[in-house]
């Protein structure tokens, strides 16, 4: 069957297929019955008071001492609880606690035996060390670790440590009345020095303080200056910075409208490059258009007047040509004419120029009687002398 512990003991399992036996601290474990038993020990801290009364010291003083330990078994060391196991199985906390008792309690006798009232009183860190440093080596064996130990009270019936402190006390007062007295003097001393001290700190302070106000009125004086100077620069400065201010925002302004004219001659010479356009689409263009159709028109025009030139001139030619066939036959025909005239004249002579005479008699009549034709009227003037005067004729 199973058992449990909890972690402030130890279960020892012993018997059958147990051999060294079993320990466990803290936890559970199956035992099988009637051929396997199973043991406890506690695992608890155990607070003792060692006492020890009227232990002579190294120079025969009886004294009494208490301490204060911790101690517990060691459950994680196997050894040690092993050997506690050994040593304790089977015994109360009681009984375990009053075993390590009487062990510590030997162990801070032997201890006092060895030292004298006075270390044990003084340096009672010392003692406790001591005893716990025995102590342990000793309790290690029996599987118990000292876990702290203290020293708790010191006393004795002699009345030894109350006469220790009477001397000590009035040894200290004694120290403290000297002490006092001196203390008295070097405070007179010092309160004499420090009056001296005072006199010629209050003198050198008035001196440092004159040196003071003289270096501050020379350094006010010349801080003065500076400042002046400073605040002339500065507006002077001032002034040049606001010209030059001025003078940049001018020329801002003027980079700004150097920017705007350009971006206005740009918008012209983009819309001026638009009306270009616009004028070539819907002016140009049809003009160029209207130009070559009255080029192509001109060109059809002068081709059909050279071609009616040529025409007429062909049929010019042609026709002067027979013109000229028909004058030269014409006056070929003349020609035979006039040549048979002028053999008729050499046959007839005069009777031949008569002939041609009155044929163009007619003629030559009609000629000098055209311009009588034209007169509107005809004033016949005498000169008295029996003679007609020349007619004064009047154009109609």
């Amino acid at each position: 069957m199973f058992y449990t512990c909890g972690p402030n003991e130890a279960m020892v399992v012993s018997g059958f297929c147990r051999s060294p036996p079993l320990m466990i601290p803290g936890g559970r474990v199956f035992v099988i019955p009637c051929i396997q038993q199973l043991q406890r020990i506690s695992l608890n801290t155990l607070t003792l008071n060692v006492k020890s009364d009227k232990v002579y010291t190294r120079h025969g003083v009886p004294v009494s001492v208490t301490g204060i330990a911790q101690m517990k078994i060691q459950g994680q060391n196997k050894q040690m609880l092993a050997a506690a196991c050994q040593m304790f199985m089977g015994k109360s906390e009681a009984e375990i606690a009053q075993i390590a008792l009487e062990t510590l309690e030997g162990h801070q006798r032997a201890i006092i035996a060895h030292l004298t009232v006075e270390e044990i009183y003084k340096d009672r860190k010392k003692f406790s060390e001591q005893v716990f440093k025995v102590a342990s080596s000793d309790l290690v064996n029996m599987g118990i670790s000292v876990v702290s130990y203290t020293l708790k009270d010191v006393h004795d019936d002699q009345d030894y440590l109350h006469s220790l402190g009477k001397a000590r006390t009035a040894q200290v007062q004694k120290d403290a009345r000297i002490g006092e007295a001196k203390n008295k003097r070097d405070a007179v001393i010092r309160e004499a020095h420090a009056m001296q001290e005072k006199v010629s700190a209050q003198y050198k302070n008035e001196i440092d303080m004159a040196k003071a106000q003289r270096d501050y009125e020379l350094k006010k004086a010349t801080y003065d200056l500076e400042v002046n100077t400073k605040k002339a620069e500065s507006e002077m400065a001032y002034q040049l910075q606001v010209a030059k201010t001025k003078q940049r925002i001018e020329e801002e302004k003027m980079q700004v409208q150097v920017v705007e004219r350009t971006q206005q001659i740009m918008l012209q010479e983009q819309e001026i490059t638009r009306r270009e356009k616009e004028l070539e689409a819907k002016v140009k263009k049809p003009a160029d258009a209207e130009r070559y159709r009255l080029e192509k028109l001109a060109e059809a025009q002068r081709l059909k007047m050279i071609m009616e030139a040529e025409a007429e001139a062909e049929s010019i030619r042609m026709k002067g040509e027979a013109e000229a066939f028909a004058v030269e036959a014409k006056g070929r025909a003349q020609a035979e004419q006039m040549a048979k005239k002028a053999e008729a004249f050499q046959q007839y002579k005069d009777g031949a120029m008569v002939d041609m005479l009155l044929e163009k008699l007619p003629l030559m009549a009609e000629e000098i009687s055209r311009p009588l034709c034209e007169a509107n009227k005809i004033t016949m003037v005498s000169s008295g002398g029996g003679r007609w005067a020349q007619p004064n004729c009047q154009e109609r």
